[in-house]
């Protein structure tokens, strides 16, 4: 029987800013929405959609007068990202 997937994570917006944020000590709004090729809009819905599961943390500021969102990884997120990723290696090694 297969593992149920993360529908949090199996969203490939989310999933993409996840996978970032896993690598990285943190990440600012500019930098995910030029990884990912998002729209503003959609790229700040996905974060909120994150931030509410807990998976990551927003902090909202300003760089001079220019407003900032800084992202981070939490570790409910991490934890759930691992999980998902070996969730989806059982996934590739069922048909070997």
């Amino acid at each position: 029987m297969f593992p149920k997937l993360d529908p949090l994570l199996h969203s490939e917006l989310r999933l993409a800013v996840m996978s970032i944020l896993a690598g990285v000590d943190e990440a600012d709004f500019t930098y995910l929405k030029k990884q990912t090729g998002s729209t503003s809009g959609n790229l700040s819905v996905q974060i909120d959609k994150l931030m509410n599961a807990g998976y990551i943390a927003v902090e909202k500021g300003f760089r001079g007068k220019m407003p900032r969102t800084v992202c981070r990884i939490t570790e409910k997120g991490l934890e759930a990202f691992g999980k998902y990723v070996e969730s989806l290696k059982e996934y590739l090694s069922a048909g070997k």
